[in-house]
């Protein structure tokens, strides 16, 4: 069968004109694997693959214990707050202190998965001017791309879901009650944190960590690559290495 394939092309390709001829080769070389990607399909690819690695990302940090149970990304209570937990755990007041660790991890979880539109809006905003070089890198360079010209819009429209959420579960008000003892204490600083902002900053941070992990696989993994223009565009890449 090959061979009555091979004779079928030679005999096509003896009956053409040359122009022909060159304009079947030009057509066979751009629909090749390892064929160049015009800069639009590079800009397309690099947001394909972003909005694949954003729905992953989300997708495992907004479920129950995606940031809890997760020792890379469990939010810790910020700095100020370690010398209160330790002094209100010596007055036996543990669980009250726990509980709020727990509840600022919860309300991390919950404004990931209502932050999905947020970052996929952010996404369709990269122009194409650097799209080509970010392709050829060979790590997260379009991850830090989208970290650096996003992140303080991200932060602006983010806040107001973390703050929403800090209060749904309550997180706002074991942290009051915390801070409150705590200041009751007699020769002691007070202590006042802007917790939103701190479990913003968190999350958006977890969120950019996880969303590189995926950049990676996909650069290093063609089982990774969902689409047809994802493929296209670093099966190019991989052929320049």
């Amino acid at each position: 069968m090959k061979t009555i394939i091979n004779l079928f092309l030679l005999l096509t390709l003896f009956s053409c004109s040359s122009q022909q001829v060159g304009e079947m080769a030009n057509i066979l070389m751009s629909t090749a694997a390892g064929s160049k990607p015009s800069e639009a399909e590079a800009a397309s690819g690099l947001k394909d693959t972003l909005r694949v690695g954003f729905v992953n990302a989300i997708s495992g940090v907004s479920k129950k214990d995606g940031f809890y149970k997760n020792p890379a990304l469990k939010i810790p209570l910020p700095n100020e707050l370690q010398a209160v937990t330790k002094t209100l755990n010596k007055l036996g007041l543990s669980s009250l202190t726990g509980e709020v660790d727990k509840l600022f991890n919860r309300a991390a979880e919950k404004a990931s998965g209502e932050a999905k539109e947020v970052f996929v809006s952010a996404i369709s905003q990269m122009t194409i001017q650097d799209a080509f070089s970010i392709l050829m890198g060979n790590g997260t360079e379009a991850t830090e791309f989208l970290k650096r010209t996003t992140t303080n819009k991200l932060m602006a429209r983010f806040s107001p879901v973390v703050q929403n959420s800090l209060n749904k579960v309550g997180a706002l008000d074991a942290y009051n009650k915390v801070v409150s003892k705590y200041n009751a204490i007699p020769l002691i600083d007070d202590v006042n944190v802007d917790v939103t902002k701190f479990v913003a900053n968190k999350a958006i941070s977890g969120l950019f960590s996880e969303v590189a992990k995926e950049e990676m696989a996909i650069r290093k993994d063609p089982a990774k690559r969902t689409t047809a223009l994802i493929k296209r565009v670093f099966g190019y890449v991989d052929s320049q290495k």
